[in-house]
């Protein structure tokens, strides 16, 4: 019985046919990042004050300063209060300039900003009280993510990744839109709940997909070449933000390019590994002859006749990880490791704001670092291997998280410097976490381990908007906890085992027997001969 790996070897382990693949998973993950960070875009925050114009009724000819100096109380700095106003009164406007008020309340009236293009911020009133409600609709996208990771990880083991992706485009696509016409803030956040939702089960499928059509040594680039899209989106990101101000417009930008990757319907291929676990053989065949004739190579008769599923392998569940000791290990550990990886990363992301300097800069240069970081990991997993490089980039977000809590405020260019290295480790230890994952777990069951890790990493999304408004008690608290928990976390990767170099497994046993690897061994090896005469006698034909 042929193992996969070795047809994957025989038709390329990275020809054409997967490049183009690459290059398909790449366009999705170019547009997720405005859905993950285009918020913080739209939420800037700008002076504003109450509405205090029911002294209009006394005082029509008033000035704004006028009105704002009778009815506003000042801060301690001698600046007009953003959040509370004087009391209204029934007085006459002599007996209000005479007396003065001193009675304060909140603002009954709502508030009153710049005559700038809406933005979320101004078009809910998300200040004051209600800044609160921009931190929860985040939280709530996160919770989408978390759902989406833990559904689609499932439902991609059953249905196939395919489906998965072109559902999730467009749920994505559908409801990003129609972000940009909601009527009221709760519907907004009802609508970025399904689009995190589709976010999540892009990603995660992407990455079985890709990882599941290529050879061993190339696993790392299939998956990292298709995520550098991520940080592409990133900048793209700050551009679109800076030149768009009107928050409707700004998601329609964003949002809209999804439905021109429509032709999907038709060039997506399935995973032709995922086919053969479910007992699809003669669909598998064709997809892997499609692939060799892409890749110009001849695949040999024998060779995919032999290619069946190990006895009959039956879909993998949630609690597949949990009944055998050394998938529970990897489980347990990594679901931790992406917990940790989530909760740094998207601490540093979502406090862009609070670095002290240009916003816009900042996020470009948080997209430009993360390039070069998975980029330069398709390297370092072959040097160094999966666990260390897993294990040292975790280690490195934490402590420099640690370095940005005790940074004094007035340095703001040695914080966003240590922000956008901290930037860079936590991408690369996420981005590591992302190759190990799928290649510590079979193919039965390997969409749900990253379904339940993913998980795991929405959990500490959902968090991490929650912990920053920490820093009104202390400005070193959420850095303080964002650094402590992946360097813990990344003390217990030790544990797990290397697969740098390994085939993937396809089932929860052991995989194959010595006989059946030698019977694989022996076909390949009559391959490669016939392959060497007919090279020679090409040969002979040109003398």
């Amino acid at each position: 019985m042929a193992d996969f790996g070795d047809v994957i070897s025989a038709l390329g382990e990275f020809g054409l046919y997967q490049k183009l693949l690459i290059l398909l998973l790449t366009l999705p993950l170019l547009l997720n990042p405005f859905q993950m960070v285009g918020q913080v875009f739209m939420v800037l925050d700008v002076p504003h004050h109450c509405d205090t114009s029911w002294i209009r009724a006394v005082g029509p000819n008033l000035t704004q300063e006028e009105q704002l100096n009778l009815t506003l109380p000042r801060d301690a700095d001698g600046e007009y209060e953003q959040c509370s106003m004087y009391s209204p009164v029934d007085w006459d406007l002599d007996s209000i300039v005479a007396y003065g008020l001193n009675a304060t309340q909140k603002c009954s009236n709502g508030w009153v900003y710049p005559a700038e293009p809406p933005s979320l911020l101004t078009e809910f009133d998300l200040v004051c009280e209600r800044t609160i409600l921009n931190d929860i609709s985040q939280s709530i996208y996160m919770a989408g993510l978390l759902v989406g990771a833990m559904f689609f990880g499932v439902l991609s083991d059953r249905i196939g990744r395919r489906p998965v992706i072109l559902i999730c485009m467009l749920l994505q696509g559908m409801f990003g839109l129609g972000t940009a016409f909601v009527p009221h803030f709760y519907v907004y956040i009802a609508i970025r709940f399904v689009v995190g939702f589709a976010a999540s089960g892009i990603m995660i499928t992407v990455v079985a997909l890709g990882t599941e059509w290529v050879g061993v040594s190339f696993r790392p680039q299939s998956v990292l070449i298709a995520q550098a899209a991520y940080p592409i989106g990133m900048m793209m990101v700050a551009g679109l933000s800076y030149g768009i101000r009107n928050w409707r417009l700004l998601e329609i930008a964003g949002s809209a390019p999804m439905f021109l990757l429509f032709f999907y319907i038709w060039v997506l291929p399935e995973s032709a590994r995922w086919l053969v676990t479910k007992g699809r053989i003669e669909e598998a065949k064709k997809l892997l002859q499609k692939a060799a004739a892409t890749n110009k190579r001849s695949l040999p008769e024998g060779l995919l006749e032999q290619l069946k599923p190990e006895k009959q392998i039956k879909s993998g569940s949630l609690l597949d990880l949990f009944r055998k000791k050394h998938l529970r290990k990897v489980t347990l550990i990594m679901s931790c490791a992406w917990f940790a990886d989530s909760f740094v990363y998207y601490g540093l992301s979502l406090s862009v704001t609070g670095f002290g300097l240009d916003i816009y800069v900042t996020q470009l240069a948080f997209g430009a670092v993360e390039f070069p970081g998975r980029v330069c990991l398709i390297f370092l997993l072959e040097w160094f291997g999966r666990k260390k490089v897993q294990a040292i980039f975790l280690m490195l977000s934490g402590l420099l998280c640690l370095a940005l809590a005790g940074i004094p405020e007035d340095q703001p260019v040695v914080i966003t410097v240590l922000a956008i290295t901290g930037k860079f480790t936590a991408t690369t230890a996420f981005a590591a976490s992302y190759v190990y994952t799928a290649e510590l777990f079979p193919t039965v069951v390997r969409q749900t381990g990253v379904g339940l890790c993913s998980t795991m990493a929405r959990v500490a999304g959902i968090l991490a908007p929650l912990i920053i408004p920490l820093d009104q008690y202390h400005r070193a608290i959420p850095m303080a906890v964002f650094g402590s928990i992946p360097l813990l976390v990344s003390l217990s990767c030790i544990l797990l085992p290397e697969t740098r170099g390994v085939s993937l497994p396809d089932d929860t046993g052991k995989g194959k027997t010595p006989d059946e690897k030698e019977k694989t061994a022996e076909v390949l090896r009559e391959f490669s001969k016939r392959d060497s005469r007919e090279d020679e006698a090409d040969l002979e034909k040109d003398n």
